[in-house]
């Protein structure tokens, strides 16, 4: 991979994390994020398409998945979102 593309996919990845820590609601904010912190760095630039379009999502939506209110439409299944839903929040004690 060219230096410039690891670039590219470096400033990809530090929008996802802003983007994921900064969505509206503290408690998307909070998990989203901190899957994100866990997940982005490791993600190539298809699972990085992948989590952009789960970003996509409203907050109401995702979240009531995410805490399984709801489940999401068979087409909007994606290895990132799925592993997204199974991920286990653990806060970090202050």
């Amino acid at each position: 991979m060219s230096s410039e593309a690891s670039n590219d996919l470096d400033k990809r990845r530090k929008q996802l994390r802003f983007r994921s820590w900064h969505r509206g609601t503290q408690e998307a904010d909070l998990i989203i994020g901190s899957f994100a912190d866990d997940n982005v760095s490791k993600m190539g630039a298809e699972e990085l398409n992948l989590f952009e379009r789960v970003l996509e999502i409203p907050d109401p939506v995702l979240y009531d998945w995410i805490i399984g209110n709801s489940e999401p439409t068979e087409n909007m299944h994606n290895k990132v979102l799925d592993d997204l839903l199974s991920y286990k929040y653990t806060p970090n004690p202050r």
